[in-house]
């Protein structure tokens, strides 16, 4: 019997893809690009798994005509890129990959938020175009952080462990969430729970790491930018949308606030023009989770997941991040053979 077939969408890690070949047929793009509706459709058609990336949109229509099609690994803790709903009515499992990526993507919200505080992109820029012909006491005033009241709002796991680190800059954590998290967990990150109004008007540094969601869609916008503090800096490590891009750029044009970093965009990889032309944002391309040791277990989680599906490897029957478990359920557990379906 032939091997059911893998798409992986985007070069990945070899000596991790290389796991799924004793299982599979692996079809691995050897080139990163971006895909029309119509490519992802044509490659989903004779594939029994895929391995993708945010960029790629996994739909009702993707999935029209891929009927061989059991489970869908995404390589991001995200996945408003794929239609659950869709890819569950299709009997289609799919995965994603929290919690290996969480505290790389703390340390990186702190260096964007520390580089837009102390005006790193804009010193770089001027030290680069041979402005620094000396130095004045005054030049260059940035904002602390140390000491400072941070806010975040999302308290995920993610958002834990960007609150425990501000006990080495002994700065008060304030942070709203959907719901309130329990008490030790409050303790053990130093963090308060106000409502969005007061971490709105009481942040010296606001962190964003929630979930794109239809509802959480410009979540922060004219109004709550114009309640935060002028001398307040916003980090959005979260996903593209939650922020008003164009509301935020007036912001910092006419100094609502002061800064900000920002690591996701509406409609990236376009970045609204307004905030190319600004001084007071530190601009980093969807990178939070990119060191070498995280994105590897990033892939090797996704690897682990469809192996999973398949009957196959450490987690044989049991996608160990499966975000739609019903699909399993419905089809009265996972095959143990590589080569049967999931339904």
């Amino acid at each position: 019997m032939s091997k059911p077939r893998v798409w992986v969408s985007r070069p990945v890690f070899p000596d991790i893809v290389d796991r799924l070949r004793d299982v599979f047929d692996v079809h691995a793009e050897t080139e990163e690009r971006r895909y029309s509706s119509d490519e992802i459709a044509t490659r989903l058609a004779d594939a029994d798994a895929a391995i993708v990336g945010l960029a790629e949109r996994i739909d009702a229509a993707a999935l029209a005509g891929a009927r061989r099609l059991r489970f869908v690994a995404n390589l991001g803790v995200g996945y408003n890129n794929l239609d659950l709903d869709a890819l569950t009515a299709a009997g289609v499992g799919a995965s994603n990959t929290p919690d290996v990526l969480n505290e790389t993507v703390a340390d990186y919200a702190w260096a964007l938020m520390l580089a837009a505080a102390r005006r790193m992109g804009e010193a770089e820029r001027w030290v680069r175009d041979g402005q620094w012909k000396g130095s004045r006491f005054e030049g260059w005033l940035g904002a602390d952080v140390h000491g400072k009241t941070l806010g975040i709002l999302g308290m995920g796991r993610i958002g834990q462990a960007i609150a425990r680190r501000a006990a080495g800059f002994r700065s008060p954590v304030i942070y709203h969430n959907r719901s309130r998290l329990d008490p030790a967990i409050e303790h053990e990150c130093g963090a308060s729970y106000v409502d969005k109004a007061t971490l709105l008007a009481r942040a010296d540094h606001l962190v964003l790491v929630l979930p794109f969601t239809p509802a959480n869609r410009h979540v922060i916008g004219e109004a709550e930018l114009k309640a935060m503090k002028p001398t307040a800096t916003l980090t959005n490590i979260a996903r593209g949308g939650i922020v008003d891009d164009a509301a935020l750029a007036r912001a910092l044009a006419d100094g609502t606030i002061a800064a900000a970093g920002l690591d996701v965009f509406e409609g990236e990889p376009q970045v609204h023009p307004a905030l190319m032309a600004l001084p007071n944002v530190v601009l980093s391309p969807h990178i939070a989770s990119a060191s070498r040791d995280t994105r590897r277990d990033m892939a090797s989680l996704a690897v682990d997941n469809v192996l999973a599906a398949f009957g196959q490897g450490p987690h044989a029957g049991r996608p160990p991040t499966i975000l739609n478990p019903g699909v399993l359920a419905d089809a009265g557990g996972p095959s143990t053979h590589a080569n049967t379906s999931l339904r």
